[in-house]
């Protein structure tokens, strides 16, 4: 990984439909990392700007825009970690102007994640059981609060006991923890999942689908221990379950713009009323970013690594 913080020119002043957007807070996701060591699932060509979300401010309309200099706004593309960008006014999502800056700077990946992995995939009522571990991950407090937010009874499984009160008081029903030697967890009452979300992959997502029903489904969203999702021919051919893999990416491709708009429009009304979120560990200047990336790809983190650009306090 060879990250370097350059100097370039502004972007250029935007055309008729544009927007220019300073940027305030840029997120790293794991994905981020991923990239940066070249063990992601698409490898952009050397040199790149690396980011996937944060939030900025408009500091330049194009004509005919409705936009105004100063609304915050969340970017869709990627390549966020930069200060400036130019781009068309429909690939921003208008924000609150006293929106959490912090948490609008996360709302592109994880909270649309939960949301749609919850309600896309598989058809689930109020009062299913899903299970999920990695649950004190960014992705996982929002599959907490999002499933709340839609009447299912959320499963988390942790590594760790110190992880467990905070989810409890996110909202989730169940808390357990595995540290993958024990026994496989399971739910309360004989209860199974219809739905279980695997961001850890390998013997880990076996050990989840041993709580979910016959004939549900396990989603392979993140591969954290760096190996490949398994199931074992029991669960596949005599329990009928349906091991699928998820990535966002995909979702914007085939989605189409109605369901995009539903998803945030849903997401931007939460985040108002404090409904989706995660915890921030640390924030950096854009100067330090090396070192952010390094704190980012630290274990034991409690919470999400922002970067902060020289606009946040303009």
């Amino acid at each position: 990984m060879d990250l370097k913080v350059v100097t370039k020119s502004a972007p250029p002043a935007p055309a008729g439909g544009e927007v220019t957007v300073e940027l305030l807070i840029v997120t790293i996701n794991p994905a981020d990392l991923l990239m940066l060591e070249g063990r992601y699932g698409v490898r952009p060509p050397a040199p790149f700007i690396p980011g996937s979300e944060g939030v900025g401010r408009v500091s330049a309309v194009g004509e005919g825009v409705t936009l105004k200099v100063g609304d915050i706004v969340m970017p869709m593309p990627g390549n966020t970690w930069t200060e400036q960008v130019t781009l068309p006014a429909r690939h921003v999502v208008p924000l609150a102007a006293g929106v959490d800056l912090e948490q609008a700077a996360m709302l592109k990946a994880n909270p649309a994640t939960a949301l749609v992995m919850l309600q896309d995939l598989v058809p689930m009522q109020a009062g299913d059981w899903v299970i999920l571990n990695a649950a004190n991950s960014a992705v996982g407090q929002n599959v907490v609060q999002v499933g709340r937010a839609l009447g299912l009874r959320v499963a988390c499984v942790v590594r760790r006991a110190g992880a467990v009160q905070a989810l409890r008081d996110l909202g989730a029903d169940v808390v357990i923890v595995d540290d993958g030697t024990g026994p496989v967890p399971t739910l309360p009452e004989g209860a199974t999942a219809r739905l279980a979300l695997d961001a850890i992959g390998g013997v880990a997502t076996e050990r989840l689908a041993a709580a979910v029903m016959d004939g549900g489904t396990v989603v392979n969203y993140g591969l954290l221990s760096g190996e490949s999702p398994r199931l074992s021919a029991h669960d596949l051919v005599f329990r009928g379950l349906t091991l699928r893999g998820f990535w966002l990416a995909s979702w914007f491709a085939t989605a189409g713009p109605a369901r995009i708009k539903q998803v945030y429009g849903q997401l931007v009304t939460w985040l108002g009323e404090g409904k989706v979120g995660a915890k921030v560990d640390a924030l950096y200047p854009i100067t330090r970013a090396a070192d952010a990336v390094a704190h980012a790809a630290r274990e034991g983190r409690d919470g999400k690594v922002l970067i902060t650009t020289r606009f946040l306090k303009g």
